[in-house]
């Protein structure tokens, strides 16, 4: 009613006659904006970002956050401890057992190269200036084995004669005193290398019957349960994988080692050679042999 009387209100046939037509109009379009209203989905709001202070770095944008489900795995090393058996748990502290001694021999034994070497250069350097055999023995340090073969040497020459070992002449006495004292240098070196020799040799073996082992109880969890599925044979294939990875893991470095070892040696007993050499020499003549090459230690 309030339409119409604003419509009769308005001056004029034609211009009554527009403004009810506008008025149908938009009560007829009333209907359908409010419906759209409705259905429409508004848009995001966007978020301007921060401005950091000026002299200070901006913000990082926060990550999204991320949910990553974390699964035990029920066929790893734990697993085979807890639920292998006797023969698997005794495979096993054997590889163990056998890294152990393989890495405790090779970093004794590099030590113990490296020092002899290290007696070596210090022998050649500081021995022959000295004005005596004994003063260049002293020079030496205590713990030197270059300093045991001198006194070895000395020893002999000096308590030759009256002795049964008169007998034996002076020349082939101290030879043989002193080629007691590069063997007990050389045996005091090779040893440990046995052991590393063998466990490059056996560990692969022992991985190997952890494999077959492991394989056996696969094939007795078939038969049991009537089917190969997949949660039946995982863990026993599994602990089988893991012996085999061991006992690979415990022969490399041990043959490794060994190789390695065996070349440090003949270096170091080079050297021993050539100085129970020259002073094999000035104890009978009092001359020091031609120095011979030596190789560089590794």
């Amino acid at each position: 009613m309030t339409f119409m009387h604003a419509i009769a209100s308005i001056p004029g046939r034609k211009c009554r006659v527009v403004a009810a037509c506008l008025v149908a109009l938009l009560l007829a379009a009333a209907p359908a904006a409010e419906a759209l209203a409705q259905t429409a989905t508004p848009a995001p709001a966007v978020v301007p970002p921060a401005i950091a202070p000026a002299g200070e770095p901006a913000a990082a944008p926060a990550p999204a956050a991320a949910t990553q489900e974390i699964v035990d795995n029920p066929y790893g090393l734990s697993a085979l401890w807890a639920n292998g058996d006797w023969v698997a748990r005794g495979t096993l502290i054997a590889l163990v057992v056998m890294s152990m001694g393989t890495w405790y021999i090779m970093i004794t034994k590099l030590i113990e190269q490296t020092v002899l070497l290290r007696q070596a250069t210090e022998a050649n350097r500081g021995f022959w200036n000295a004005a005596s055999l004994r003063d260049g023995a002293d020079a030496l340090g205590r713990r030197s084995a270059f300093r045991a073969l001198v006194e070895d040497g000395l020893r002999a020459s000096e308590h030759h004669e009256g002795t049964l070992t008169a007998q034996i002449d002076l020349h082939s006495w101290i030879t043989m005193s002193l080629q007691r004292s590069v063997d007990a240098i050389g045996n005091r070196l090779q040893g440990g290398l046995a052991f590393l020799a063998t466990v490059g040799s056996t560990a692969p073996f022992v991985g190997l019957f952890g494999t077959v082992w492991g394989i056996y109880h696969a094939l007795t969890a078939i038969g049991i349960a009537g089917q190969a599925s997949i949660d039946k044979v995982a863990g026993p294939v599994g602990e089988a994988l893991i012996m085999t990875a061991m006992g690979l893991a415990v022969a490399v470095p041990a043959v490794l080692g060994y190789n390695w070892m065996v070349r440090r040696n003949k270096q170091a007993m080079e050297r021993v050679r050539s100085f129970a050499a020259d002073l094999h020499a000035l104890l009978i003549g009092g001359v020091r042999a031609q120095p011979r090459p030596v190789a560089r230690s590794a």
